[in-house]
C-alpha cells in the first residue's frame, strides 16, 4: 500500500468560468481522477472545495479554506491536475510558503521544487504566447485590419449579406490572433477561446468567446 494513499486528504477542483462550473464541465473528472488516484489505500477525504476561477488570476478564496482546512486536519491537499492550481509562478511559491503537502494525480512524484521548476517554464510559455500575440495584432494593424471591439450592424441579425461580409472581415482579423495561439500549442477549441478573453479581444457582439465562435472563425478561414 503506497504511502500517498493514507492518512487525511483536502480535494481542491477548479473550472476555468462561471459557466463550467453550472454545468460541472470538467469537474467530474477531477474528481473522479482523485477518487481513483486514492482508491486502495487506507484514506479519508475530510474535505473538498471547487473553484470558479481562471488561471491567470491569484486571489483564490475556495483554495485559502483548502489550504486552511488542510492545516486544520493535517491533512495533505490532493488535485487532479497540476494546471489547476496554477501556471502563476509568484502563486505557486505563496502555495509552497504555506507549508501544506500537496500531491496532483498526474503527477505524483512531483516535490516542491519539480513544481516550482514547471511552473516558472509555464509563465515563461505564456509571455511568449502574449508577446507573439501583440506581434500578430501589430502586424493586422500595420496591413490595415481593424482589431478590437466592433459591433455588426442591426441588418446583422437578418442575415444579410452585410452580416456575412462584416462576419468574414472579423474572421479574417482574428484568424492571425488564432493562428499564433495554435503555433504555441494551444488546439482545442475551449483553449482557443480561452486565450482570446484572456487577451480582451472581444467577439463581433462585444462578447467573450467560446468554442462555438472560434469554430466558425477557423471554418470561415
Amino acid at each position: 500500500m503506497s504511502p500517498a494513499h493514507r492518512g487525511k486528504f483536502v480535494a481542491y477542483y477548479r473550472v476555468s468560468t462561471d459557466r463550467q462550473g453550472k454545468s460541472g464541465l470538467g469537474l467530474k473528472a477531477q474528481q473522479t481522477a482523485v477518487r481513483d488516484y486514492l482508491n486502495g489505500g487506507s484514506w479519508k477525504l475530510v474535505a473538498e472545495f471547487t473553484e470558479i476561477e481562471t488561471g491567470k488570476r491569484n486571489d483564490r478564496p475556495e483554495l485559502v479554506k483548502a489550504l486552511e482546512a488542510c492545516r486544520k486536519h493535517k491533512a495533505r491537499l490532493v488535485i487532479a491536475k497540476l494546471d489547476r492550481l496554477s501556471r502563476n509562478l509568484a502563486f505557486i511559491a505563496a502555495l509552497m510558503d504555506s507549508n501544506v503537502e500537496f500531491v496532483a494525480v498526474d503527477n505524483p512524484h512531483a516535490n516542491k521544487l519539480t513544481v516550482h521548476i514547471l511552473a516558472a517554464v509555464a509563465e515563461h510559455e505564456r509571455e511568449m504566447i502574449s508577446a507573439r500575440t501583440k506581434a500578430a495584432l501589430q502586424a493586422a494593424k500595420a496591413r490595415g485590419k481593424q482589431l478590437g471591439n466592433p459591433r455588426l450592424p442591426e441588418a446583422a441579425a437578418l442575415g444579410t449579406a452585410a452580416n456575412k461580409a462584416a462576419a468574414d472581415q472579423r474572421a479574417a482579423n482574428v484568424l492571425p490572433v488564432i493562428r499564433e495561439i495554435q503555433k504555441a500549442g494551444t488546439t482545442s477549441l475551449n483553449g482557443i477561446a480561452a486565450a482570446l478573453n484572456a487577451r480582451a479581444i472581444k467577439t463581433a457582439r462585444g462578447g467573450s468567446w467560446t468554442h462555438v465562435q472560434v469554430k466558425h472563425v477557423l471554418e470561415r478561414a
